[in-house]
């Protein structure tokens, strides 16, 4: 397999497949390899996909892709043991062409994306684990695969290899993660009745709803959970750091069973069936946590340079964008025959300036803000809940009573003072 390509990309995951498209589309000769048994195979995403990202690579996608649902209501559900206190936006011009964001599953998405890169002239091969890059005289050249005579070379090669990046690491872009800059997303697909799904979440026909889970949801630990409808099946999950399962000694797949349990869940997912367990590392550590993404030969996209927003829960859609920039400057590199750390540097500057740099700036200081200060899920979610509970329940008090009693709860002088000022913090990390 010593061949000789404009592009390599290691990962067929959405950062990986959009830099290989537009490349072919280029007009570059790209080789994508994959390590699963086919693209998406071992991906795991919630299963959002953002309209505006792939239209700008493949216009009207959205009629010929395998999606599962246009998503119509986004629901917030702030969790205690027993309660909730849920707000959402419903609109229907989120269910008339071109929609706004679908859900997916990432198992046939991947594969008919991959499949439109190959379309382009994309070399896709399967089943290929990338053991290191190859370099020479500090540019790296191409990379050693598992496969016999397994060297393959390239002007430029890209790395969307996930979340832990060990090439990138081997190239020393960045150092190994800590559990505090990682998230162990476990997920499964339930079986369950089309209609049903549609009754229960309040849906029309061609109509999805997305349920993000804060609080009691991840046992107070830093995360989420979520729920989301697709055609007939239900993506069931919960995301926290790695950090807060390894100090609460808590099971990831026991965190999955407690959601399932939990009695304002419960009566969503009732009578599906288990259909597919899923588990993926997700980056956390956010803009501080970015290593080099240049080099020469070589750059770095989508989860392999940390490319998610915790905050807004959205990754695909930087991985796509990231790719995309990627491709562009690679195109532009080829131009002038010249593919090194300088030329290539354009991809940075491009990526850091756009809305993906911006928002990763924006929130540079979340992730570590609320992992220090866990009295957010902790202990305020509950307060909110109970009340609402006591505000909400008509028992002969008067509404001047239950504001008092509410005010009494929050404490002393003292914590109400720092629940302000944890307010006020909360407010300058994402503002």
């Amino acid at each position: 397999m010593s061949e000789k390509f404009d592009a390599i990309v290691v990962g067929a995951g959405p950062a990986g497949i959009s830099c290989a498209y537009d490349l072919a589309k280029g007009g570059a000769s790209v080789l994508l390899l994959e390590r699963g048994e086919y693209p998406g195979s071992k991906n795991v995403m919630g299963g959002v996909l953002y309209r505006k990202m792939m239209e700008d690579l493949i216009p009207g996608f959205y009629k010929e892709a395998p999606l599962e649902r246009p998503i119509t209501e986004q629901r917030f559900m702030m969790m205690d043991k027993e309660s909730a206190v849920t707000f959402s936006y419903k609109g229907m011009e989120w269910a008339k062409e071109p929609y706004n964001n679908f859900t997916v599953l990432r198992a046939k998405f991947d594969q008919w994306f991959a499949d439109k890169a190959v379309e382009q002239g994309a070399i896709l091969i399967n089943e290929t684990v990338v053991l290191e890059c190859i370099v020479e005289n500090g540019k790296v050249i191409g990379v050693r695969t598992d496969r016999p005579n397994g060297e393959v070379y390239a002007d430029v090669v890209v790395l969307a290899d996930g979340v832990n990046s060990l090439l990138a690491q081997s190239l020393g872009f960045h150092k190994e993660y800590r559990p505090d800059e990682v998230a162990l997303a476990t997920m499964e697909i339930l079986k369950l009745d089309k209609k049903i799904i549609e009754d229960r979440f309040n849906l029309e026909d061609n109509q999805g709803c997305t349920i993000e889970l804060f609080g009691d949801a991840t046992k107070g630990i830093l995360g989420t959970g979520f729920l989301y409808t697709n055609k007939d099946t239900l993506s069931l999950g919960v995301g926290t750091l790695l950090s807060g399962l390894i100090k609460h000694k808590i099971k990831p797949y026991e965190l999955l069973e407690y959601v399932k349990s939990h009695p304002m869940i419960r009566p969503y997912i009732q009578g599906s069936e288990p259909q597919e367990y899923l588990a993926h590392l997700i980056p956390e550590g956010g803009y501080n946590s970015m290593g080099k993404i240049v080099g020469d030969g070589v750059i770095v996209i989508g989860d392999a340079s940390q490319l998610v927003n915790a905050i807004h829960r959205e990754g695909s859609n930087l991985a796509m964008t990231s790719g995309r920039l990627a491709a562009e400057t690679i195109l532009s590199a080829k131009e002038v025959g010249d593919f090194s750390e300088r030329i290539l540097d354009q991809y940075r500057t491009k990526l850091l300036s756009s809305f993906v740099g911006q928002d990763m700036k924006k929130y540079k200081d979340s992730t570590h803000h609320f992992d220090k200060f866990p009295q957010y899920f902790t202990d305020y979610i509950p307060m909110v809940n109970k009340a609402a509970s006591q505000m909400f329940t008509v028992d002969g008090s008067s509404k001047w009573e239950k504001q008092k009693k509410i005010w009494s709860d929050l404490g002393t002088t003292k914590e109400k003072m720092k629940l302000a000022r944890d307010v006020y913090r909360a407010w300058k990390v994402i503002k």
